[in-house]
């Protein structure tokens, strides 16, 4: 399996950490979010590991070339040119993830304990499309999914916006985690060009594909998109040490 890393966000939310380096490179108790990442990814012992850039993105690959790509197969899928969101970055990636078997793409800003191999396991028994990491939390944008944790909708609680795509009378939110496990099957669907998420992509897909939700019940995940954020993991870390986050 590879794993695509998503570091090419612009990390507005971080300023002024990100006023001279992408997201990816700001530190949490001094190691990077990049670095935490690609730690992460590889419990799958993953074949090779894509990582895209766009902001700040020449220090990225100066990053990985100064710690020899922390000695596994790492390689660029170059945004500098154009910041494709989410659906976007994994379709230009297509050459680089392959068509043979399914990839993990994970979000560099999120800091978690979730037990990929577990999600890994899931993902092979359901045989969806794809399969999206979510936690029962508090947000504004829920993911909605019945009661076979199929994909059926998606709602904002705080604009009252909401689009659902199968109906069921017993539908339950859940909030996205950033973490999924993805088919390649899904490029022969992609019609969307440019810049676009891949949510937008689910949504369009999910009245005929079974896409899957995986509740993941692990101690620990946490949104590092703001400074605030960062800082209070930096704390829970200190009283974490002997998890899998470090």
């Amino acid at each position: 399996m590879k794993a695509f890393i998503l570091a090419a966000g612009l990390g507005t939310r971080l300023f002024p950490y990100t006023s001279d380096r992408p997201k990816a490179l700001v530190e949490l108790n001094g190691i990077t979010l990049l670095e935490r990442a690609i730690r992460k990814v590889n419990e799958l012992n993953v074949t090779e590991i894509i990582v895209n850039i766009h902001h700040f993105g020449k220090q990225i690959i100066e990053f990985l070339e100064e710690r020899e790509n922390f000695h596994l197969p790492i390689k660029i899928s170059d945004e500098r040119d154009q910041l494709l969101d989410t659906g976007g970055a994994i379709l230009k990636a297509r050459s680089l993830l392959g068509e043979s078997e399914p990839f993990l793409v994970y979000n560099v800003d999120i800091l978690s304990s979730i037990d990929l191999n577990e999600l890994f396991v899931y993902h092979n028994l359901r045989s969806g499309l794809a399969t999206m990491a979510v936690r029962d939390r508090m947000t504004d944008r829920y993911m909605v999914f019945n009661p076979e944790m199929l994909l059926s909708g998606w709602r904002n609680i705080k604009t009252g916006e909401e689009k659902l795509v199968r109906n069921n009378t017993r539908l339950q939110n859940y909030a996205f985690s950033g973490i999924q496990i993805v088919e390649p099957e899904i490029f022969s669907l992609i019609t969307e060009t440019g810049k676009f998420s891949i949510i937008q992509l689910y949504l369009r897909l999910a009245a005929e594909h079974n896409i899957f939700g995986f509740i993941d019940n692990s101690s620990l995940w946490m949104d590092l998109g703001k400074p605030e954020q960062l800082a209070a993991a930096g704390k829970l870390i200190f009283t974490l040490r002997n998890t899998t986050i470090e």
